[in-house]
Formats: C-alpha cells, sequence, structure tokens
C-alpha cells in the first residue's frame, strides 16, 4: 500500500513540474552519487524546495506524509522550524510556503530512477540536520538512512523559550541509564567523554565496528527492556506504520536480545552537560548525540545494517533478474 501510494504521490508530483524543475529534481537510479549524502548545511543535487510553488509543495508534503509517520512527518517539520529559529530567518508566510524563502533554498528534493516504471527507483530529501532516503524495488521499501538534528535542542531564549526538539530521545536516553543498577550501568556506560558527533557520520555504509556495544537488551530486566523498546521505537516510529513494523520484524527475527546500549558523557542532563549514546543490533543502529553549542545541538541517525539504500532488496532484485 505505501509502496503504491508513494509511487503515485511521486508521480503526481513529477507531472506538476517545469521542465528545468524536472532537469534538477530527476537522477538516474544508478547515478555515481546516489550514496552521497550530508546533515552539514550547504547545497546538494536536485530542486531546492524554494523553488516549489504552493501547489508543488503540497504534493512534496504528501510524499513525505506517506513514507513517514504522523510523529515523523512532524520531526522533519520541526527542523525546518530549528533552522528558522537558529538562523534568524524572516517568519515564513502564514501558510508555511516555501516558494522563495531562504529557508527552502537550503532543502533538496531529488528523485532517483523511474517511477512510472518496473526497475527499482528512490526518492529523498536532504538538507542542514535533515536526510530523509526512500528506495522502492519489487513493491517493497526501504527508509534508511534517515537523520534528524536539531540545532538549538532546546530553545532557550525569546518567544519560544523552553520549546525543545528531539526530547523523547533525549528523555527515554536518561530514563533508561537511570534505570540501571550500578553493575550494569558500568558495562553501558563506556567513556566519561561524549564523542563531538555520531561516530558513523555520514558515511555512505554505516560502520558498526566504530562503536561500543554496552549492555545488551537480553541481560536488562523486564522493565528496562520496556523503555529500551520505547527508545528504540522512537527511531523506528518515525516511518509509516508498515515500515515500521518490518523494521520490528527485522530486530526480532535476529534476536533482540542482542541489541545493546551504550552511553558516553554526562550522566545528568542539564545545560553544557554533554552526552551520547549508540543502539546496535545485528539490523538496526541508532546514534544520538548532544555534545555541541553546550550540549544544545542534537544529532540523531537511524541505520539498517543490511538494507540501508536498499541494499537487500536490490540484492535480491538483481539476483532475480539474472535468472
Amino acid at each position: 500500500m505505501v509502496v503504491e501510494q508513494t509511487r503515485e504521490a511521486v508521480l503526481e508530483l513529477l507531472a506538476s513540474l517545469s521542465p528545468a524543475q524536472l532537469d534538477k529534481v530527476r537522477a538516474a537510479f544508478d547515478t555515481p552519487d546516489h550514496k552521497d549524502w550530508t546533515y552539514l548545511p550547504g547545497d546538494r543535487p536536485g530542486l531546492p524546495l524554494a523553488e516549489l510553488t504552493p501547489a508543488q509543495q503540497r504534493l512534496a508534503e504528501r510524499l513525505i506524509e506517506i513514507g513517514c509517520s504522523e510523529r515523523g512527518v512532524a520531526d522533519s517539520k520541526a527542523v525546518l522550524e530549528a533552522e528558522v529559529i537558529l538562523r534568524g530567518i524572516p517568519d515564513l508566510p502564514p501558510t508555511g510556503e516555501w516558494e522563495g524563502s531562504v529557508l527552502g533554498g537550503r532543502y533538496f528534493l531529488r528523485v532517483l530512477g523511474d517511477p512510472a516504471g518496473t526497475e527499482p527507483w528512490a526518492w529523498r530529501l536532504n538538507g542542514h540536520h535533515l536526510a530523509l532516503h526512500v528506495t522502492l524495488v519489487d513493491g517493497a521499501i526501504a527508509f534508511t538512512p534517515q537523520f534528524i538534528g536539531s540545532n538549538p535542542a532546546e530553545v532557550r531564549s525569546g518567544p519560544q523559550a523552553g520549546r525543545r526538539f528531539l526530547a523523547a530521545e533525549q528523555d527515554l536516553g536518561f530514563q533508561l541509564l537511570h534505570a540501571l543498577e550500578p553493575g550494569q550501568r558500568a558495562v553501558a556506560v563506556v567513556s566519561d567523554e561524549a564523542p563531538d558527533d555520531i561516530l558513523t557520520r555520514h558515511d555512505p555504509v554505516a560502520d558498526a565496528s566504530l562503536l561500543h556495544r554496552g549492555l545488551a537488551y537480553g541481560d536488562m530486566t523486564g522493565e528496562q527492556r520496556q523503555v529500551f523498546s520505547l527508545l528504540v521505537g522512537q527511531y523506528v516510529g518515525r516511518a509509516a506504520g508498515p515500515i515500521g513494523l518490518q523494521t520490528w520484524q527485522d530486530i526480532t527475527d535476529h534476536g533482540i536480545e542482542r541489541l545493546t546500549f551504550a552511553w558516553a558523557g554526562e550522566t545528568e542532563p542539564g545545560v553544557g552537560h554533554r552526552h551520547y549514546y549508540s543502539i546496535v543490533g545485528p539490523t538496526f543502529l541508532a546514534e544520538y548525540d548532544n555534545t555541541q553549542d553546550n550540549a544544545n545541538h542534537i544529532h540523531s541517525v537511524w541505520r539498517d545494517l543490511r538494507n540501508d539504500w536498499g541494499t537487500d532488496l536490490l540484492a535480491a532484485h538483481y539476483s532475480q533478474s539474472a535468472h
């Protein structure tokens, strides 16, 4: 259902674009930079959101709403709202239109391959602190790499003072840490110093060997596991329901007891309290850090160790095609 809805939404969006817009948004699926991505500020290949008319913008938003859960949509929009606060960008029109806005010029939409055909294709939305990558292969869908960040993490002055972004990713991390017994915490806390950034950065292929393993789900109590599951759900739950359910199924099938939680840095929240955690399993990887700008700048990433960019789906597709 999600796959077909995604295809229809992309085709409708493409049909609305001018030839000049199509030149920017389209690329071959096997383009050499297919797996290039970043969460840093700067230009990307693709069509800037600032060049979409209000009607086209609504079609692009529809695409995000199909691929993401309601919370995933809200988290994605919050990235742009934090960018407005951070950079003092004049408020967008009351309608929230991106057309012609400085903000819209910082985010780029791209479609790889032909959604109307039978071969694999993908769409992505990239910009500062936002990376959505959706790959569609033979009726199946992959949703990673996926990155959502926020600067500020908490608005500390002005009319929106007190507003927090990615709050549950932080709060559940501390809740799980504080739920651990001393012996468990000694295993989970791998360093008193938090790294300056996520360790897998924006590498095309996530290297799980860079991460400490920490405390395993299988070595937690029932109550601790419940909090751990809620924390994992903050990442998995950004995707549309069927995608999230498939991710949970993969985690379970490959041994949920093998998921591990590792912590580095300060063990209490607060201004200037730099902290970091990672979650790693056979198929799932998530990292979170709040270290920059006096610990008021969050990065969070979700990677699928088998199926980033649809790797497993593509392997099966091409194997089938060869027979």
